[in-house]
């Protein structure tokens, strides 16, 4: 798997850069550096681990230029604890340190977190629009700023004015001021996200949030091409979300303070970076929304070889119709979740033996395909699990089925409905056992293995969608989601 790939984008008119780089092989040994004498200007302490290419990349600089100003002529030679003077950061002295950005942080508030002023901050890690900020990233900060003070957090009512809200809270206008870097009782907007000091706050939360939201976890960020990213977020009891990323609604489900979403990315998605929007209503029904970037990062699928099917199965005047009543079909989110745990294996084969071995299927998922001599513009869409016509095929969890019957590429078809957006679905059988309406539970047989619709052979070829995009059935066959 490679990492996320350079990329540039537009947000709001601002030139966006993400700076995403593979390491390199080299390690921090115990020889020292040239540099003996105490450095001058803004150095980082070498930490276990590193290396010159990771530092550069971190610090947004190039590996020649580190090693010039640090005199290091191998860059092999690396020390434990050494302090390496970072160049191009004229006016600022110190220790230097990193921080990865969570989800819910602007600039405005990592300053006011920080207590770092704007332009200081923006020069340390080069900030040409704040939205390269991206959740996921380094930020660069002193470490005497490193500990966030514990603070309240409040939105800004459209009519309320700096003032009245520090009335209102018991706060001194003018310790108000100071902590969000305000001039004036009226510089700040309606909706603005201000901190609060003073007893009751708290240091872990996102800067960018009102209070009562006071986490957003994704896991793994970057997202990933084929992959599920889940979206945990800690709120406040009768807190409602929803929102939007790379145009697939977000559906958050859950309780007692903690609420859930399940997003794939699809496949064959341009890595690099992408608003991530957050909207929802407060306990008290104050509304809120929240706009960051966050990655997406590349996973290195094969290359099939070339397949020869029948035309019409690739005719886009049959392919189109039926890819959208299909996708249409996994569009919706129950909010009811049916299935725990992981996902069985479909068919009589034995699990652990799958997945230990990789025996039991003839291709994977996100392999690039290419039919009848074309580009490899396609890509396999699920997991195709051995089989010969008439082997069983078992629910893997638990659901509702909502579609059973003929198609022209997927040849007889089943979909089951697990619930929070989750669906699966089975393709080519010679019998479909199950109608649209039934529930299923786990290990129920669902039909038969066939050679229907567009193959090469008999098989079942099998698909996992979450949030409205196929995604890689083998990660649902391996570990429990949420």
């Amino acid at each position: 798997m490679s990492l996320v790939k350079v990329g540039r984008s537009f947000i709001y008119s601002a030139l966006l850069v993400a700076f995403w780089f593979p390491a390199s092989n080299l390690q921090v040994t115990g020889q020292s550096l040239a540099q003996e004498s105490a450095p001058k200007g803004p150095v980082y302490v070498v930490q276990a681990g590193d290396t010159i290419w990771d530092i550069a990349q971190s610090f947004r600089v190039s590996m020649e230029e580190l090693m010039s100003i640090n005199g290091i002529t191998n860059p092999g030679q690396l020390s434990e604890g050494a302090q390496l003077v970072i160049p191009g950061l004229d006016g600022i002295e110190g220790v230097l340190t990193t921080k990865t950005i969570p989800y819910g942080e602007t600039l405005f508030s990592l300053s006011k977190r920080y207590g770092i002023p704007k332009e200081t901050l923006s020069q340390l890690n080069h900030v040409i629009s704040p939205a390269e900020l991206y959740a996921g990233a380094t930020l660069i900060i002193p470490q005497s700023n490193a500990e966030i003070p514990a603070v309240r957090r409040e939105i800004l009512r459209s009519g309320q004015s700096i003032l009245e809200l520090a009335v209102l809270r018991d706060v001194n206008p003018w310790d108000f001021l100071t902590i969000n870097a305000l001039e004036t009782t009226w510089e700040a907007s309606p909706g603005e996200i201000l901190l609060l000091p003073g007893v009751g706050g708290k240091a872990d939360v996102p800067g960018g949030l009102p209070e009562g939201v006071d986490q957003v976890k994704i896991s793994p960020l970057p997202f990933l091409q084929g992959k599920v990213s889940v979206l945990n977020v800690k709120a406040q009891e009768g807190t409602s979300l929803n929102g939007v990323f790379m145009g697939h609604n977000l559906h958050f489900f859950g309780e007692a303070g903690e609420l859930i979403a399940l997003q794939g990315v699809h496949a064959m998605t341009e890595p690099g970076v992408y608003p991530l929007v957050i909207t929802g209503t407060l306990a008290d029904q104050t509304p809120f929304s929240f706009s960051q970037m966050v990655g997406v990062g590349s996973v290195d699928y094969p290359y099939d070889k070339p397949l020869t099917v029948d035309p019409a199965t690739i005719d886009p005047a049959v392919t189109k119709p039926e890819e959208a009543e299909w996708s249409a079909l996994a569009s919706q989110a129950t909010p009811v979740r049916y299935w725990s745990g992981a996902f069985l294996m479909p068919s009589p084969l034995p699990q652990d033996y799958c997945l230990e071995t990789g025996d039991c299927w003839s291709s994977r998922f996100g392999n690039r395909r290419s039919y009848n001599g074309s580009s490899y513009e396609y890509f396999h869409t699920g997991l195709d699990v051995v089989g010969g016509t008439g082997t069983e095929i078992y629910a893997p969890a638990a659901g509702i089925v909502v579609f059973a019957g003929p198609l022209t590429v997927r040849g007889n078809a089943t979909m089951i409905d697990h619930g929070w957006g989750v669906y699966t679905g089975y393709m080519h059988q010679s019998e479909i056992i199950v109608k649209v309406g039934d529930r299923v539970e786990p290990g129920q047989l669902i039909g038969l293995v066939g050679g229907t619709g567009r193959v090469e052979g008999p098989h079942l070829h099998l698909e996992v969608w979450v949030g409205g995009v196929q995604v890689d059935p083998l990660d649902w066959l391996s570990q429990a989601y949420p």
